[in-house]
């Protein structure tokens, strides 16, 4: 990595759930980062933009002032507009540039034993997870994730979205929606579906089936059709599955049992006929579809099934992934969830709807464009798992500025919904839907707040808390 800490870098959104644990990796090798935000520059989750400051990144507004030097690497996402001052400013220097995909590229191409998460969903928990079991081996690993890891959380580390590791093993998610999933090279690569989400099914199946052909071996979800399609691509298969009797690492027949905050299985690797027994610290199926995905990515990489089964044990999940932030004092849990997509949000209700109790489903939608690309998938889905008595209510999309196309918004959705069966209303201010849900709220419920691309949900969902204590 040397040849990345000898100058310095500049991330243009430095708070952004992919851009953070960037910078933190760069700036714990010891290179000298700075950075801007528009959320710092509108007094969004301050907390976060001091505690980065406190690690010595130097901060600026988003006006061009933080480019000095031709020197400075610009690193941007590939969505960030040509206008913005940093790009002028950068451009008039004749500063080298850098995408955010780019970089994690080079960082996990350049590791001896990079393993890469792809899918349409559950890639930061089972990063998390991978990472942690990569960890719990002695393995030191650099860990890039696009949420926050309980496990590496302190005082000192907050937002834990990254861990600098010095063995060897680079461990992250990556990300199919922009195309970028076909920079990386990985030893290991994991795939663990293949569902609509920001692409059609045709280009994700060139993209994935591309990402398998590159890896040295692929972890493959035999439980999943499209998944199970394109492991011929792959020079090395270790299938893994809760269903499929041909996946290599699986669950013993009626081994599982769920409960609301955690499951038990046991695990089986079917190459060699041993078993293991796995308990979960977090709930639901789709979380023993993660626990197997990780232990296959692990295994590829030289880590036994049984030890890397026991290391799950002290996983402590990520924020924002069904994390639980309490029972108020009339007994309504509030949860905060990161669902956005058809198959994310079908799993968070899955799990919800696996115990009693009646649930109040918020969801504030991650953007104009993708509610028009998944609108109707998101309606049938809230139709489709929630019941007669439960509610969703939908908000106004994200929108932080921009000349994206806002004339379909949450009120298609709420009316998809109804046309699916499902009970549903719009209000279009959050503050609005939090006192609509405080209004309706009764002792037994369990409300989730749910979506994307905005970290000031957490402290939504936190507020809903304590208007309901």
């Amino acid at each position: 990595m040397s040849d990345l800490t000898s100058h310095p870098w500049f991330f243009c959104g430095i708070g952004g759930s992919g851009m953070l644990p960037l910078a933190l990796i760069l700036r714990g090798a010891g290179a000298e980062v700075a950075g801007s935000d528009r959320s710092r520059d509108q007094g969004r989750t301050p907390e976060k933009f001091a505690w980065l400051e406190s690690l010595s990144l130097a901060l600026h507004p988003q006006d061009g002032s933080g480019i000095v030097s031709r020197e400075q690497t610009l690193v941007a996402s590939a969505a960030v507009e040509h206008t913005v001052p940093e790009m002028v400013r950068a451009r008039e220097l004749g500063c080298p540039r850098m995408s955010r995909a780019e970089l994690l590229a080079r960082l996990l191409n350049a590791a001896p034993t990079g393993i890469a998460i792809g899918g349409t969903s559950g890639k930061s928990t089972v990063t998390g997870m991978a990472g942690w079991i990569m960890d719990q081996a002695g393995r030191d690993p650099t860990i890039m994730n696009g949420a926050v890891m309980k496990n590496y959380v302190r005082d000192d580390a907050p937002f834990a979205s990254a861990r600098v590791g010095h063995g060897g093993v680079f461990v992250s998610e990556v990300d199919e929606s922009d195309g970028s999933i076909a920079l990386y090279q990985p030893r290991v690569a994991v795939l663990g579906n293949v569902s609509l989400d920001h692409k059609s099914l045709e280009e994700l199946r060139a993209l994935f089936g591309d990402f398998l052909a590159r890896a040295e071996v692929a972890a493959v979800n035999f439980d999943d059709a499209e998944s199970v399609a394109l492991a011929p691509r792959a020079q090395c298969v270790v299938s893994f599955g809760i269903d499929s009797a041909e996946a290599m690492i699986g669950v013993a027949p009626g081994s599982l049992v769920e409960g609301p905050t955690g499951l038990s299985a046991t695990i089986e690797d079917r190459r060699d006929g041993s078993a293991a027994a796995l308990a979960l610290k977090v709930p639901g199926r789709h979380n023993l579809a993660n626990a197997l995905a990780a232990i296959a990515a692990c295994t590829a990489a030289g880590v036994p099934v049984a030890e890397a089964v026991h290391a799950l044990g002290s996983f402590a999940g990520l924020a924002r992934r069904f994390d639980i932030l309490g029972t108020s004092q009339g007994g309504i849990t509030v949860i905060d969830d990161f669902g956005h997509n058809p198959d994310k949000v079908a799993a968070t209700l899955a799990t919800l709807k696996a115990h009693p109790g009646r649930v109040i489903a918020f969801f504030q939608p991650h953007g104009y464009g993708p509610l028009r690309q998944m609108g109707h998938e998101l309606a049938e889905t809230f139709a489709r798992v929630l019941g007669p008595d439960d509610i969703t209510i939908l908000c106004d999309p994200v929108y932080f500025g921009g000349t994206v196309d806002r004339s379909e918004g949450s009120e298609r959705i709420v009316r998809l919904i109804g046309e699916s069966g499902g009970r549903a209303e719009y209000v279009s201010s959050r503050e609005d839907c939090g006192a609509r849900i405080a209004e309706i709220a009764r002792p037994g419920d369990r409300i989730v707040v749910m979506g994307a691309r905005d970290d000031t949900l957490t402290a939504f969902a936190k507020d809903l808390l304590t208007r309901l204590s």
